[in-house]
């Protein structure tokens, strides 16, 4: 398994003094040259628009392309374009894709998503229309990429990637369905769930490759069979001095403004309800539907976790304590002393997982504890990354 690193380059309020947007920015990149020096895989980056104090991360191509300049061997991976052609055209992403390609000397990974309300609100794209354009655009991106100027009208997209016969396509996941439909496409999965408990991240592993097992037309080139995962890592010296110097609080913080930004509430419901169709239709859903009629029978009620999200969800203020010990205990947040996390990694790798996605700038942590995480859990990666 290999150790990458996942930025949204957060800048939560109280904003300081001066120019704090700039400072979030520059240390974002000093984070990208520190995980390239230390041998993490890849440094993935998000696309938000108007995110505020969540996501700084609205030009991913333009950091990337800057991180391409700073670093000689982590590759960059745009985790994920949005896909809807009114925020991204599908000649753009790949256009901008290859080119990041060529100034990399072939390190770019990218990834597509059918991306939220909010950003579909602000560029006008119609919430009915999106998943047919992000098909569309997986279909037309990598047959670009290869000279078919037939997805062009004609013209020809350059440059072509550095890489042959073109960069690793990758899909974010966040559904049994979306899984699914990843690897039907043939295309890698980036689970961008953050809290689901281990057992659950075996299943959701589980259907994705038994659907990347049946993919004969892929829309790349080949079937790219990988799983990634993201999840909130943050070492420290001590399992105390990991949660009280600010991971709890962050976590919380994450969890909150995530909920807000993303209108998870009513998503969140909009998903289980179709989820719920799913599992209750015997004679259809695929293998997303079967996931779910195994899911209900394994239930056991809801996990700590689930039911402290529900109380934010609901407005309440939940203790920092409270979140992280209803976290800590389903595994699915690495938070402690350098055994711990390794302890916690070997639980991800077991899993069969190709690439842990360690989302370390999270919310408050101060800069300084950032970069001392990433050198504590950067010690470790010779014990996973085999490759």
């Amino acid at each position: 398994m290999k150790l990458d690193i996942f930025s949204e380059i957060q800048n939560p309020r109280p904003w300081p003094a001066g120019d704090h947007q700039h400072r979030r920015i520059q240390q974002a990149i000093e984070q990208a040259v520190l995980a390239d020096e230390l041998g993490y895989g890849c440094w993935w980056q998000v696309e938000h628009h108007g995110a505020e104090e969540f996501s700084l991360s609205s030009a991913p191509e333009l950091l990337l392309a800057a991180l391409s300049q700073r670093t000689s061997r982590i590759r960059l991976g745009h985790a994920a374009v949005l896909a809807p052609r009114e925020i991204n055209h599908p000649v753009r992403i790949a256009e901008r894709a290859a080119m990041l390609d060529q100034l990399s000397g072939g390190r770019a990974e990218i990834g597509l998503t059918r991306s939220t309300p909010p950003e579909w609100r602000l560029f006008g794209a119609d919430p009915a229309t999106v998943r047919e354009r992000t098909r569309d655009a997986f279909e037309a991106v990598p047959k670009m990429w290869t000279g078919d100027t037939s997805v062009s009208g004609g013209v020809p997209v350059v440059p072509a990637p550095y890489q042959n016969p073109h960069p690793p396509l990758w899909q974010a996941a966040s559904s049994p369905a979306s899984f699914e439909e990843a690897g039907r496409r043939g295309v890698g999965v980036l689970g961008t769930t953050l809290w689901e408990p281990l057992d659950r991240v075996a299943r959701l592993v589980e259907l994705y490759r038994a659907a990347a097992a049946q993919c004969r037309e892929p829309v790349g080139a080949t079937v790219n069979d990988q799983v990634a995962f993201f999840t909130f890592v943050h070492c420290a010296e001590t399992d105390e001095e990991a949660m009280r110097g600010g991971a709890a609080a962050a976590a919380a913080w994450y969890t909150a403004t995530a909920l807000t930004f993303f209108e998870a509430a009513g998503a969140f419901m909009e998903t289980m309800e179709r989820e719920r169709a799913l599992a209750a239709d015997p004679n259809g859903g695929g293998l997303a539907g079967e996931f779910l009629r195994r899911e209900a029978a394994a239930a056991g009620g809801p996990s700590p976790a689930q039911l402290v999200i529900g109380r934010i969800l609901q407005g309440e203020t939940v203790p920092d304590d409270e979140v992280y010990n209803a976290l800590a205990a389903q595994d699915s947040l690495i938070v402690g002393s350098p055994e711990t996390v390794r302890k916690k990694l070997r639980g991800y790798a077991d899993l069969g997982i190709d690439r842990l996605m360690c989302f370390q700038q999270v919310g408050a942590l101060a800069h300084e504890s950032v970069m001392r995480s990433m050198r504590l859990v950067g010690e470790l990666i010779p014990e996973f990354d085999q490759g």
